[in-house]
C-alpha cells in the first residue's frame, strides 16, 4: 500500500487530487489522510465511514472516513453534506474543495481514504481461500478507523454505512472498538451528515482516480472512452468487448473477478483449461503423506503425465 504524509504531497483542494493520484501506482492500494484539525484531537469526535465504487466492473473501490468534533455538527450542514447519491458530481466536488480550503471547515473536519485497486480486489476474490468483497470492505473500514486513532483523533462515536447485515457488522466493530459508541445502518449516508461527508470524499476520489487512470499496458484511452465502469454503461460494455487481449485478457482497470468481465472474456479471449491431479489432498495431511496413496502405497500418476508420456527424472549436477 502506498501512503504519503510529505508536505509537498498534500491534498489542499480539488485541484490537488488528480495530480496526487496520477503519481501513484494504480495497481496498488493507496492510503491518504488529511491534516488532523487540532479540535479533533482535543474534543470528542464523531467519525463516519462509507464507500464508493462497490458495484462497477472497472476501476477501484474507495473507502472513506470523515471526522469532526461533536460540537461541530452544524459545520457539516453548512457544507451541504447530505445523501451523496442525490448530489450531482459538480456539487460533490464543491463540497470536497470546501472541506479542504475553507478555514471554517478544515479547522473542524478531517478525512481519509483508501483507494483499493481493481487488481487487489480481483486477486483477493479469486484466491483459493476466498476473501469476499464484504471482507475487503470491512477490513478497509477498520484500517481507516485505526489510522485515525493512530493520528490522535479523539473518537467518541462511529457511524457506518453497512455492508451485509448491519447487526453482525456492528457487533464486529463493537468488539474491536469497545470504547466507542458505534452505529451501523443501511443508507447511513442519507441519515448521518458525517457519513455523507465520508461518502463525498470517497466518491470524488474514485471519480478522479478514473479521470487520471494510466494504462500500464499501453492503451491510449481516457475515462470518457471507457465510461463510468458500471455494467449498464454502454461505453463500459464497449470497452469490455473491444479491449481484451486474446491471450492476456483485460488491463488492470478491469475487475476480472466480476461475472460481467468473465462472461465478456469468454467471447473474446483464448479458452484455458487447467488440469488437476486424480487425487485431491485431504485437509490436515502432512507434506510426507501427500506423496503417498490412500493406504500408504505409491501415489497414482496423474492423467496429465500419462497422456503426455512424461516421466520423472533425477539430475546430478557436477
Amino acid at each position: 500500500m502506498e501512503s504519503s504524509n510529505e508536505a509537498s504531497d498534500r491534498i489542499g483542494g480539488l485541484t490537488d487530487l488528480g495530480p496526487f493520484l496520477s503519481k501513484r501506482n494504480n495497481a496498488r492500494n493507496i492510503l491518504y489522510t488529511s491534516d488532523i484539525p487540532q479540535k479533533c484531537k482535543d474534543e470528542p469526535c464523531m467519525l463516519g465511514v462509507d464507500e464508493a465504487g462497490r458495484g462497477p466492473v472497472l476501476g477501484p473501490m474507495v473507502y472513506g472516513i470523515a471526522f469532526c468534533s461533536l460540537s461541530d455538527g452544524e459545520v457539516l450542514k453548512s457544507l451541504g453534506c447530505a445523501d451523496s447519491k442525490q448530489l450531482t458530481e459538480e456539487t460533490r466536488e464543491v463540497i470536497f474543495d470546501d472541506i479542504n480550503r475553507k478555514e471554517y471547515a478544515n479547522t473542524s473536519v478531517g478525512w481519509a481514504v483508501e483507494v483499493i485497486s481493481p487488481n487487489t480486489i480481483s486477486r483477493n476474490m479469486l484466491k483459493r481461500t476466498k476473501y469476499s468483497l464484504n471482507e475487503v470492505s470491512m477490513d478497509s473500514a477498520i484500517a481507516l478507523i485505526n489510522a485515525a486513532i493512530d493520528l490522535g483523533v479523539n473518537i467518541a462515536e462511529i457511524y457506518v454505512d453497512t455492508v451485509g447485515p448491519p447487526e453482525k457488522y456492528q457487533a464486529k466493530l463493537s468488539a474491536l472498538f469497545p470504547d466507542f459508541q458505534i452505529t451501523v445502518a443501511k443508507k447511513a449516508d442519507s441519515t448521518y451528515p458525517i457519513v455523507s461527508a465520508a461518502s463525498i470524499c470517497a466518491k470524488v476520489t474514485r471519480d478522479h482516480a478514473l479521470k487520471v487512470w494510466k494504462f500500464n499496458e499501453g492503451l491510449d484511452m481516457t475515462h470518457e472512452q471507457f465510461g463510468s465502469g458500471y455494467p449498464g454503461d454502454p461505453k463500459t460494455v464497449s470497452f469490455l468487448q473491444e479491449q481484451s487481449d486474446y491471450h492476456f485478457g483485460y488491463p488492470r482497470l478491469v475487475r476480472f473477478s466480476w461475472s460481467t468481465a468473465e462472461k465478456a472474456m469468454e467471447k473474446v479471449a483464448c479458452p484455458v483449461q487447467f488440469e488437476e491431479g486424480n487425487e485431491k489432498p485431504k485437509a490436515g495431511r502432512s507434506i510426507k503423506k501427500f506423496f503417498k496413496g490412500e493406504n500408504g502405497g505409491k501415489l497414482e500418476k496423474s492423467d496429465f503425465f500419462k497422456e503426455r508420456f512424461l516421466e520423472s527424472s533425477n539430475f546430478e549436477f557436477m
